[in-house]
C-alpha cells in the first residue's frame, strides 16, 4: 500500500513538472511569435489568407450553433419569465447571455474543434515531412513565414465569428418569441436597446473574444510546431489542441468574469 501511494505522488508529480515545464516552454515561444510580429503584420496578405482558411470556412458551422443556441434560449427564458410576469425582457434576457457569455465562449469551443485542429494538423504535418527544418536550412524563419499568420489569423477572426454568432442568436430568439410565441416585437426590440451597455456589455464581450484567440490560437501554433514528426505525434498535437483549448477557454473565462463583474 505503501509503494502504490509513492508511485501515485511521483506520477502527479513528473506530470505536474512536465506541465509546468510545457507551460514554461509555451510563454517563451509566445514571446517568439510576437517578436515576430512586427514582420508577419507587414505581410498583412498571408494573415487575410489565414483568415479565409480558418475564419471564413468556420461561418456556416458558427451561424447554424448561434441560431440554434438562441432558439434555445429563447424557449427556456420565455418559461422562466413568464413564471414572474417578464415575457416582454425576453430579448433582454438572451441578447445579454450571448454577448457576455455565450458568444465568445460557445465560439471559441466551436473554433478549437473546427480550425485550431487544423492548424495545429497543418503544421505538425509540415514538421513530420520535413519542410520547416528545409526552412531553416535556408535561413527562413518558420515563426514569421508559417506561425504567425496563423496565430494572428485566429487573433482578428475570433471576435468577427463571436459577432456572427451573436446576432445569429439574437435572431434565432426573435424568431421564436416574436413569430412563434407572439411577443411585442416593439417590446423586444426597444428593452433590449435600452438595458445592454456598449462598455459595459459589448466591449466585454470583445475583449474576451480576443483573449479567447490569443489562447486558442498560440496552443494551435505551439502543439503543431512541436509535435513529434509522426503520424501519432500529429494525431497527439491535433488532440491536444481541442482538449487543452476548450480547458483553457472555460479557465480563462471564469477569470475574467470575475474580474469583469466583480462589483
Amino acid at each position: 500500500m505503501q509503494r502504490l501511494v509513492i508511485d501515485v505522488l511521483g506520477d502527479l508529480g513528473a506530470g505536474a513538472t512536465d506541465g509546468l515545464a510545457r507551460l514554461g516552454r509555451a510563454f517563451l515561444f509566445f514571446l517568439r511569435v510576437l517578436a515576430a510580429s512586427f514582420v508577419v503584420l507587414r505581410r498583412f496578405r498571408l494573415v487575410t489568407a489565414e483568415m479565409a482558411s480558418s475564419g471564413v470556412r468556420s461561418v456556416l458551422i458558427i451561424c447554424v450553433s448561434g441560431l440554434f443556441v438562441g432558439m434555445v434560449l429563447a424557449v427556456q427564458g420565455y418559461e422562466v419569465l413568464q413564471r414572474f410576469g417578464a415575457s416582454e425582457s425576453l430579448g433582454v434576457l438572451v441578447a445579454l447571455s450571448l454577448v457576455r457569455e455565450l458568444g465568445p465562449v460557445v465560439t471559441a469551443l466551436l473554433f478549437a474543434g473546427r480550425a485550431g485542429s487544423a492548424i495545429a494538423a497543418e503544421i505538425g504535418l509540415m514538421r513530420a515531412t520535413d519542410q520547416i527544418s528545409a526552412m531553416e536550412m535556408m535561413a527562413v524563419d518558420p515563426v514569421s513565414r508559417v506561425v504567425g499568420p496563423r496565430f494572428f489569423g485566429a487573433v482578428f477572426s475570433m471576435p468577427l465569428l463571436a459577432a456572427m454568432f451573436s446576432v445569429m442568436g439574437v435572431f434565432g430568439a426573435w424568431l421564436i418569441g416574436v413569430r412563434l410565441i407572439g411577443i411585442d416585437t416593439g417590446a423586444f426590440w426597444s428593452q433590449m436597446q435600452a438595458t445592454v451597455d456598449i462598455r459595459h456589455d459589448v466591449l466585454n464581450g470583445v475583449f474576451k473574444s480576443v483573449v479567447f484567440g490569443v489562447a486558442t490560437g498560440l496552443i494551435a501554433v505551439f502543439e503543431g510546431f512541436h509535435a513529434a514528426p509522426t503520424a501519432r505525434g500529429v494525431s497527439s498535437a491535433t488532440t491536444r489542441t481541442v482538449v487543452i483549448s476548450s480547458m483553457a477557454v472555460l479557465f480563462l473565462d471564469f477569470v475574467m468574469t470575475a474580474w469583469m463583474f466583480r462589483g
